[in-house]
């Protein structure tokens, strides 16, 4: 074992492999207090959280000292020594993350079980790593045979609901293990998750789900500061639904291999659904990707900006065909510290989700990148998951991606699944380990500065232990050879058993033309606040930088104007006697949009309904509700009013946009698992479901709307029903799924 002096010797000087790696990246210097500089002239905007004295002695506290030997685990060795010290190192960390109830710890600073957290590191390492501790965790993150969903932006599930990817876990732990008694426990677990999430979070118009950005869930940091909880939960976002899926398709799988074949048709035509969702409404012709997600209220348009993991994962699923695949790698701007969460940034945000980089989701986008055969890509996630270890010598769990700190708005060291990133560097990539039902199909991607030999030793898989050896470079096996003996492909077959070496000899070439996209960090600009000023124009707030506005109507681009146009920030609409929404999105002069402002709605107001919900149901006597804005508020509950029957009387046959304004103080706005959520009915028909998600702990003073849901009504009498159905319970073991219900409204619209 290195001593310290030598250990942190090796993590400087070391870091000039890192820039050959790197290639031509100019940020990455050989001598590692270049870097350290760039960080200490970025001090005083970090002064008010660091205190003066850790900005300058960051560094020199920084160390570390391999304290466990790897015992089970595989070990590593290569021609480029720091590969070697940063794989060891994540070996450490993970051995010092398994809890004394034997799962997995989020990370140093984070105790517990989180199902995104341990379900991610699953895919890219800990599923083979440590299979018992995987197993555990995983169901650990199990309830009332549901999946659990993660905190997230008000109340979690449905406004959050990435919980899909522990399906792609629990697939994972099966393809590892072989253990059929435990594929068909999880497809009961997946299989009703996922029927739940299809009844409440499913839009049969695009096709695809709804719920925030998978794991991007702290509202202002990827979405636009207006958007409300309830507006989040009605967002379509790539990453969530390149899971969904994933997950139906494994699904579809699982319940053939059961003998459920009707399921296994139902998941499988789903599965096509959200495919073909995703292509038809996220892709972005003229830019090269998907972008971020749709947006808004009554129509939904497409975010331009590119999300790293949502692309990532949607080449590793074939959602993106082979050539879109390799365009989408070589458009996705490349900044000098890594690729950030997505790309450009939001003004004026502290960096976390924003302004970052996240080696898991690095890691993710190497693994995508090698399938595609693009080196440099993978060279640039090499380095970019590399630097930060090396230099902060730990897998910490985010950096700023504009500076390369560590400093964010939240952060821990020892993160789980950095460390499963890192891993991935090795198991997934150099050494190119994929897991499928008839066993291992190896696909490597080694970059040319690892050419040379790697070699991983003691690789456990079912009944087997592999000693592995990748000679050369290229994207593709040119040979394979087990125990000396040349293979016809490069795989190793699910019976295997025993010890065993396996050879891999590399082609020494790249298929791919190899071209990325290397940029700076880029922000876009603020977003407009738009208003009516008057009854038939359009205005808005200027913006510092943008020298253009786009006016959207309706979610189309009607209007460009220029910033300094004539009648300044201002555009005439026509007087219309139906429901029109108005956008204004800022351009800059380099072509970065900013959000789309908050939508203004213009319509004629006689075309308006109000009902205080008490006409309804009996007021509530909770004393802590006040503000609403009749003669009271009405308290649903799980076991308070269930079944609400509402009598509306509609001036004519038509469209209406219904939705309630609610308070609902349960618990703070990113904590706990407590959203309402009821489903509404029109003429015995499901019509959809309305989320009342946490506004605020004990703020039942504090009124907002909830999601908006289209009903077709007939002119006079109409019947609808709001009632809490066995799909709407919530994920919280309290049992608390409650709000308090001011008023209906419903606005014509047509």
């Amino acid at each position: 074992m290195l001593n310290m002096t030598k250990k942190l010797f090796i993590i400087c000087f070391m870091l000039a492999a890192v820039a050959a790696v790197a290639q031509d990246l100019p940020i990455y210097q050989s001598d590692a207090f270049t870097i350290y500089s760039r960080k200490v002239e970025q001090a005083e905007e970090h002064a008010s959280i660091v205190a003066d004295n850790a900005i300058t002695s960051t560094f020199e506290k920084r160390s570390w000292l391999q304290k466990r030997k790897p015992g089970r685990y595989p070990t590593f060795s290569c021609d480029v020594p720091i590969g070697v010290t940063l794989y060891n190192l994540a070996i450490d960390e993970m051995s010092g993350l398994i809890e004394s109830d034997s799962t997995w710890r989020t990370g140093q600073l984070w105790g517990g079980v989180w199902t995104r957290d341990v379900s991610y590191s699953s895919l890219l390492a800990l599923s083979y790593m440590n299979p018992n501790v995987t197993r555990t965790s995983l169901m650990k993150r199990v309830r009332n045979g549901r999946i659990l969903q993660d905190t997230g932006t008000g109340g979690s599930w449905p406004v959050s609901t990435d919980h899909a990817v522990w399906v792609l876990a629990a697939w994972q732990m099966y393809l590892v293990t072989g253990d059929v008694q435990w594929m068909k426990q999880c497809y009961s677990i997946a299989s009703k998750t996922l029927m739940q999430d299809e009844a409440v979070a499913y839009d049969p118009t695009t096709g695809m789900f709804k719920g925030e950005s998978s794991f991007l869930d702290w509202r202002e940091e990827s979405y636009p500061r207006w958007m409300q909880p309830a507006d989040i939960a009605m967002s379509e976002c790539l990453g969530t639904n390149a899971l969904f899926f994933r997950a139906n398709q494994i699904v579809a799988r699982m319940a053939q291999l059961c003998g459920d074949y009707d399921a296994s048709s139902h998941f499988s035509r789903m599965a096509d659904r959200i495919k073909d969702g995703i292509n038809n409404y996220l892709w972005i012709e003229e830019r090269g990707y998907y972008g971020q997600y749709l947006y808004g209220r009554g129509n939904l348009i497409v975010s331009p900006r590119s999300e790293t993991l949502g692309e990532a994962l949607c080449i590793l699923f074939g959602i993106a065909e082979p050539a879109r695949a390799k365009r989408i790698v070589a458009s996705l701007a490349l900044t000098p510290f890594g690729t950030p969460c997505f790309s450009p940034q939001i003004p004026n945000i502290y960096p976390y989700h924003n302004n970052a980089v996240w080696p898991f989701v690095q890691a993710y986008w190497m693994w995508a990148s090698a399938l595609t055969g693009n080196s440099l890509s993978v060279s640039h996630s090499i380095a970019s998951i590399y630097r930060p270890a090396a230099l902060f010598a730990t897998n910490q769990e985010n950096f700023v991606a504009e500076t390369g700190d560590y400093r964010t708005a939240m952060n821990s060291p020892s993160m789980l699944w950095s460390i499963a990133g890192n891993l991935s560097v090795v198991h997934r990539v150099l050494v190119g380990i994929n897991f499928e039902e008839e066993g291992i199909n190896f696909r490597p991607c080694v970059p040319t500065p690892w050419a040379g030999t790697k070699t991983l030793k003691n690789f456990k898989y079912r009944k087997a232990v592999l000693d592995i050896t990748v000679q050369g470079y290229g994207d593709k096996v040119s040979a394979c050879y087990i125990d000396g003996k040349r293979q016809p492909v490069a795989t190793v077959p699910a019976s295997l058993t025993g010890r065993h070496t396996v050879k891999l000899v590399m082609n020494n070439v790249f298929s791919n033309l190899d071209r990325v996209n290397n940029q700076p960090v880029v922000t876009s600009p603020e977003t407009p606040q738009a208003y009516l000023d008057g009854s038939t124009r359009l205005a808005w707030r200027q913006v510092s930088n943008a020298k253009e506005y786009k006016i959207v109507r309706d979610g189309k681009v009607i209007a460009t104007q220029p910033e300094r146009f004539v009648n300044g920030n201002r555009f005439d609409i026509p007087v219309a006697n139906t429901y029109t929404e108005y956008q204004v999105i800022a351009v800059d002069e380099d072509g970065n949009e900013s959000f789309a402002s908050e939508p203004v709605a213009y319509y004629n107001y006689d075309n308006e309904l109000r009902y205080d919900m008490t006409r309804f149901a009996a007021a509530t006597q909770f004393s802590p509700c006040k503000g609403y804005t009749g003669s009271g508020a009405v308290e649903i509950a799980t076991k308070v009013n269930p079944r609400i029957e509402m009598k509306i009387d509609a001036p004519a046959d038509g469209d209406y946009l219904l939705d309630i304004h609610y308070a609902n103080g349960s618990n703070n706005l990113t904590d706990a698992d407590m959203c309402a959520v009821r489903t509404l009915s029109v003429g015995g028909s499901k019509a959809g479901t309305l989320l009342f998600p946490q506004r605020g702990k004990d703020l039942w003073t504090l009124w907002g709307y909830s999601n908006a849901v289209r009903v077709s009504l007939k002119k006079g009498s109409n019947t609808l029903v709001l009632s809490y159905e066995p799909d709407n319970e919530n994920m919280n073991a309290q049992g608390i799924n409650r709000a308090m219900l001011d008023y209906v409204r419903l606005i014509k619209m047509n």
